[in-house]
């Protein structure tokens, strides 16, 4: 079943319980899903459906983030959005993961003591792996900590 048919389900569940900011939650990701549909003109791949989600998760998180304190209706939507998004969101790779990852592409590349020059070629052959199961920033981080 895709994520698209998933979260019309659960969207279906929430009217039917009158649960009205779990069904603007589902909406919103269940209309970001389909956008990118229609603009790719055929089904969205599982990756393709978890990149979507990652970026939804990571507007909200922005949202609350820059939200000033005094706007409780803002902050109390965005985390009820959070904890929804985070149903669907695949599982986040832990930094322990993430280094592994870094070391299979090492020695794909052949590259013992990595350098500032090598970071571009590094991140290259690196981000496909971990694309939509790894946050961007932490991935650079890591990446940045190796070449030191």
């Amino acid at each position: 079943m895709s994520k698209i048919e998933e979260i019309r389900k659960e969207m279906v569940a929430a009217m039917k319980n009158k649960d009205k900011a779990r069904k603007e939650a589902l909406s919103m990701v269940l209309s970001a899903l389909k956008n990118a549909q229609i603009d790719k003109r055929e089904e969205l791949t599982e990756a393709e459906e978890n990149t979507i989600i990652a970026k939804e998760m990571k507007q909200t998180k922005e949202t609350l983030e820059s939200c000033p304190a005094e706007r409780t209706d803002i902050i109390e939507e965005c985390n009820i959005r959070l904890a929804v998004i985070k149903e669907f969101a695949p599982e986040e790779m832990s930094e322990e993961q993430i280094n592994a990852e870094i070391d299979v592409v090492l020695t794909e590349l052949g590259i013992e003591a990595p350098g500032a020059k090598d970071k571009g070629k590094i991140m290259k052959s690196l981000m496909p792996k971990v694309k939509g199961k790894a946050d961007g920033k932490l991935v650079n981080q890591l990446v940045a900590a190796r070449i030191g």
